[in-house]
């Protein structure tokens, strides 16, 4: 089974200031996609500078021609399915049809509370992720959607032309619960996932091989339950959260002996962080270079 590099560039720095060269870099060093956060700010990174990332991924589509570019992830937390599709077919009009939506149920972070609302329960979370989803499919898809639900509504939205994709620009659905599973084996082209976050601290890289092997096994199960082939759902392993923390990027050959591992689970995708120094994707530039360039190839 092949597999593809993909990076996530945080929108942290000024477009001007340095902050457009790592997406043009990003191509030139034959990264797959590169993705950026869809926060209003996000961690350690709340007191300084923060980007929206629709109009990022717009520089970053006229600043690229072949990258894909994408978002890892986009939530409920602070989006509304009607103006976000509209963003998004315009973006992949810009783009020349490379955007990639990744999408995800949105947790407690500072999203969350950020427009004046309570932070939603796990269970509140799940509900609206499970009408954000095919609502916003609707709308990327049809040239007309009217939808009256418990969360959201849309009266007569007007999509038209539609993205650039067809049927429409393809989903990247984060999820580890069943609802969450269901919902990227109905309408992703891809499923998302960080590991499991309660063997961070604590757990072991053997563990989180397993944990992932049976998050995998259950998305199998889902796909059985709709009749799909999970082999047509490409496996996207969004790297730095597992308990290796930062062992797979000390060398070339850590991180190649990492993507072996996973890649025999059945990723097709591992994405790892652009360099941020003093932060917690701090990495020499070399080591990033050559797993860039190389990791590929030792793997071939």
């Amino acid at each position: 089974m092949s597999l593809r590099l993909s990076t996530v560039i945080l929108p942290h720095r000024r477009w001007h200031e340095g902050g457009g060269t790592a997406w043009t870099r990003a191509e030139q060093l034959g990264f797959h996609t590169a993705y950026t956060y869809d926060h209003l700010s996000w961690r350690t990174f709340r007191d300084g500078p923060w980007f929206g990332a629709i109009p990022t991924l717009t520089a970053a589509a006229a600043a690229t021609e072949r990258l894909r570019l994408g978002t890892l992830v986009t939530s409920p937390n602070f989006r509304h399915p009607v103006p976000l599709a509209k963003d998004l077919i315009s973006l992949d009009d810009f783009s020349g049809g490379r955007i990639t939506l990744g999408i995800g149920a949105g947790g407690n972070g500072f999203d969350a509370t950020a427009l004046g609302q309570e932070p939603w329960t796990p269970k509140e979370r799940a509900d609206r992720f499970a009408e954000f989803v095919p609502l916003l499919d609707r709308l990327l898809t049809e040239d007309s959607v009217s939808y009256e639900g418990d969360f959201y509504s849309a009266h007569e939205a007007r999509n038209i032309p539609g993205c650039v994709q067809r049927p429409r620009l393809p989903f990247a659905v984060a999820a580890t619960g069943p609802r969450g599973m269901r919902l990227a084996a109905r309408h992703g082209q891809a499923w998302v996932t960080t590991g499991d976050p309660r063997l961070y601290e604590t757990g072991t890289p053997e563990q989180s091989v397993e944990a992932l092997r049976g998050q995998l096994e259950r998305l199998g199960d889902a796909c059985a339950a709709l009749g799909r082939d999970p082999g047509g759902l490409d496996k996207v392993l969004l790297t730095g959260f597992t308990p290796d923390r930062g062992a797979p990027f000390a060398s070339l050959d850590a991180f190649v002996d990492f993507a072996g591992r996973h890649q025999e689970l059945g990723f097709t995708e591992l994405v790892i962080h652009w360099p941020i120094p003093d932060s917690d994707f701090a990495m020499d530039e070399k080591v990033f270079d050559a797993i860039a360039t190389e990791t590929l190839a030792q793997l071939a």
